[in-house]
């Protein structure tokens, strides 16, 4: 199959390694790369099959600017809701892709392991059933691939799990132990489901891959760039400071701006995630272990 990955980050390009094993994979991104198979982005936009690996502050912007439609078949790649509006990223690609078009990659997977062809296994989540079977097929032989209908819920788990991830690397950071490691963790994916509850997801999708999966890998690990986030803002350090060791993107930040707006707009309950947008906010790590200890 002809496959076109947009985005040319370690997740884009872990991707179109892994995806070259079965199919012939085309590359691009805003930054020209020295690599055999990377050409004009107007050279992507004919595949058949498009990967797109654009962070999600970004994606609605990019799409406004370069995006054409000309029937292709899309996986979104990428994990996060946009900081700016509340919106899923669904609801930005849903101006650009018909619905029975697009898909959206979920479950755990650092992009390091897949570049190494460690196995793993993943969700590919569409409300075209023919259409995740067909991406499901192009995945390689060291990655299974479910399929689901569950989007929003896969949606949600995607870009929550990063926020508790940031709040898991804070607890790491302030040497709080395993046992309240394991709590937090397991609390986060209460508050994540109870997020996902509101917006009409389905429950099992937050004890699955998508899920829990992605979630204990992502807040378990300093592979994480969420994770080292928090132990970052554990060490004191500014978000843009952190940034700038990171050298990388970490969605878990725009994610926490973009729920804490709406948890106001609709009264919700998510303790975990309001204390991480307050200790990016400047507010003392240890402070927000007490009032979160008291709730």
């Amino acid at each position: 199959m002809s496959i076109g990955v947009i985005g040319a980050g370690k997740w884009g390009l872990a991707l179109a390694f892994a995806l070259s094993e079965k199919n012939d994979v085309l590359i691009s991104s805003r930054t020209p790369r020295d690599l055999k198979n990377f050409v004009t982005l107007e050279e992507v936009l004919e595949c058949e099959y498009l990967v797109i690996a654009i962070p999600a502050q970004q994606i609605a912007g990019w799409l406004e600017k370069n995006f054409t439609y000309t029937n292709q078949k899309v996986l979104v790649v990428s994990k996060g809701i946009e900081a700016s509006s509340g919106r899923f990223l669904n609801e930005i690609y849903a101006h650009h892709v018909p619905e029975d078009k697009i898909a959206f990659l979920s479950g755990p997977s650092f992009a390091t392991e897949v570049q190494k062809s460690l196995p793993t296994a993943l969700v590919v989540n569409a409300s075209n059933e023919v259409l995740s079977q067909e991406f499901a097929r192009l995945f390689p032989s060291f990655i299974k691939a479910y399929t689901s209908t569950d989007v929003i819920g896969a949606e949600v788990a995607g870009a929550y799990k990063n926020v508790i991830a940031i709040a898991a690397g804070i607890c790491a950071g302030l040497e709080l132990g395993n046992n309240a490691a394991a709590a937090l963790i397991s609390r986060g994916l209460v508050e994540m489901q109870r997020f996902g509850l509101f917006y009409g997801a389905k429950s099992e999708t937050f004890t699955g891959l998508g899920g829990a999966g992605d979630l204990f890998l992502t807040a378990s690990s300093t592979m994480s760039r969420n994770f080292r986030v928090g132990l970052g803002l554990a060490d004191g350090k500014s978000q843009e400071a952190i940034l700038k060791d990171l050298g990388e993107v970490a969605e878990g930040i725009g994610t926490a701006y973009a729920i804490h707006e709406i948890s106001k707009t609709n009264d919700l309950y998510l303790p975990i995630a309001k204390e991480v947008y307050a200790v990016l906010e400047g507010k003392n790590p240890q402070a927000s272990l007490a009032d979160l200890l008291s709730q």
